[in-house]
């Protein structure tokens, strides 16, 4: 997943007044990309296991998916991580034309990155499972679908890019329509997801998840893709950031407009929740903007900008060693369980610590892992 990798992916330009001139990289891409990973690798800093506290209790609800309906900052993070794969595409895209690439190479190129994603996306399965079985729900194969055909989409004006991402929205949406489960079009249990999982796969996921989603979550992807073409532009801060701020606003307030026809759920990511979950993205997006490229907190952000740089490394190792890392750290530290009420935020605060050296290791050789 180089398009999550690859710091050099990430130009921008330095300011000089009102407008932009010396080509340099979006620091703040890198940061928020850092963030979002550090967050999931982390796995909510242990906060979870904190249910209830007087206190903490709050951070741990916000560190869990809600049941159905609704929307806490753990169901934020896919849409960013998804939605960050978006931005590097155009960045990434016009680096391999600069270098002589056309579509039929790109497509090759798109196409060979997805097969990959989609076969990691299967080995974490098994990892995790202890068994061989095929599926399409991880975030890996998810991304893989949604980084197809958001390049496909890249091809059109963009007019016709917009039409495209309502008539993948309506799609979905009318799926889910036509063909209702047992309560309705947006049931929990029986819904048309389920049923052509079931149908194709043989089962249905746990958690509720369709492999479907990746129709809607499209335009999460896209929806990046399209800030991307903002910050390319050579606007001011001033500019970027106001046409950030009016789109956060414009997609949270669409995303609630649409929740009494059509409910926001992340498990099949309908389309209420993938405009209001975007609105919030890009508010995130802005405050690392405004934080980084206008503030200049460079050295501030330098722990994000090391897991950023090499995510998918970071993610990889999660997903493959992240158990062990934490049991062996509780080992060595007794679980941290001399401190109190917060070992299991420390314990979970040192096992990311173990993952970040591994990818400062690499940062600090340059050496970047890409798909």
């Amino acid at each position: 997943m180089a398009t999550l990798a690859n710091p050099e992916l990430r130009t921008s330009t330095i300011s000089t007044g009102s407008k932009q001139t010396a080509p340099q990289r979006y620091v703040a891409l890198d940061a928020f990309r850092g963030f979002i990973m550090i967050c999931l690798v982390a796995t909510g800093f242990g906060f979870s296991k904190l249910e209830g506290h007087p206190l903490w209790g709050f951070f741990a609800q916000q560190v869990d998916h809600v049941a159905w309906e609704g929307l806490v900052f753990w169901d934020l993070i896919q849409p960013a991580f998804m939605f960050m794969v978006g931005v590097a595409m155009p960045f990434s895209m016009a680096r391999r034309e600069a270098d002589g690439a056309g579509f039929g190479s790109n497509l090759a190129h798109v196409l060979k990155r997805c097969l990959i994603l989609v076969a990691l996306s299967n080995l974490f399965t098994v990892v995790h499972s202890g068994k061989i079985e095929f599926g399409l729900i991880n975030v890996l194969s998810q991304i893989a679908f949604t980084y197809l055909l958001c390049f496909l989409i890249m091809q059109l004006p963009f007019r016709a890019q917009i039409g495209a991402c309502a008539g993948i929205l309506a799609l979905h949406w009318g799926l889910f329509a036509m063909f209702p489960g047992p309560d309705g079009a947006f049931s929990q249990e029986g819904n048309i997801g389920q049923v052509i999982d079931k149908a194709v796969l043989g089962r249905n996921y746990t958690g509720l998840y369709v492999t479907i989603n990746f129709i809607s979550s499209t335009a999460t992807t896209l929806f990046g893709v399209w800030t991307a073409y903002l910050l390319r532009q050579g606007k001011s801060h001033r500019e970027i950031m106001k046409t950030l701020a009016l789109a956060a606003v414009g997609a949270m307030a669409l995303g609630l407009a649409l929740t009494p026809v059509n409910p926001m759920v992340k498990r099949i990511w309908t389309a209420s929740f993938a405009f209001y979950s975007t609105g919030w993205v890009l508010l995130m997006l802005l405050a690392f903007y405004w934080l980084v490229e206008v503030k200049g907190y460079r050295r501030a952000v330098f722990p994000l900008l090391v897991v950023g740089a090499n995510s998918i490394f970071a993610y990889c190792v999660s997903q493959l060693m992240r158990g062990s890392i934490h049991r062996t750290v509780g080992v060595l530290t007794g679980s941290f369980e001399w401190i109190g009420t917060l070992a299991p935020v420390i314990h979970a605060t040192a096992t990311m610590g173990v993952i970040w050296y591994m990818c400062y290791w690499l940062y600090q050789r340059r050496a970047y892992v890409k798909i």
